[in-house]
């Protein structure tokens, strides 16, 4: 028998083109987050105690963050290019992003500070990131990563 490649179905690409979008606005809030912090965190609506709490994040968070944003937008990028390899970024991703959750809803107050909202669009990001790995999963199953 031979591997004959599968025909990339239609809905990867457009699972792949969201997911990529989702996720660079995950990116672009790092980077201005990290160039312009305050500055920046001022125009998207935070509070004061809201940049607080970020300007106080140590450093091994901030790593976290960066694994979390670059890795989901790296393993959109890999699921567009039909890489098997898209399905263990995302999971490390999400598991960057829970352990980002751990530190904002257990080891500090964050949480709170920040307040449904975030909780909120944090449950979305946590179910975007299961979906896509699911479908990266699932992708791959089928013989259409590679």
């Amino acid at each position: 028998m031979t591997d004959v490649p599968m025909k990339t179905p239609w809905h990867l690409w457009l699972i792949g083109v969201i997911a990529m979008l989702f996720n660079a606005i995950g990116v672009f809030d790092f980077v201005m987050s990290m160039a312009q912090g305050a500055t920046y965190q001022a125009s998207a609506g935070m509070t004061p105690e809201q940049i607080a709490h970020y300007q106080q994040m140590p450093g091994w968070m901030t790593l976290v963050w960066a694994v979390g944003v670059f890795g989901a937008f790296l393993a959109s990028i890999l699921l567009l290019l039909r890489r098997k390899l898209a399905l263990p970024v995302f999971v490390m991703s999400l598991a960057a992003f829970l352990v980002s959750l751990f530190y904002t809803y257990v080891l500090t107050n964050f949480g709170a500070v920040m307040g449904q909202q975030m909780a909120i669009m944090s449950a979305v990001i946590a179910g975007l990131l299961v979906f896509f790995a699911g479908y990266s999963r699932f992708m791959g199953a089928r013989g259409v990563l590679r």
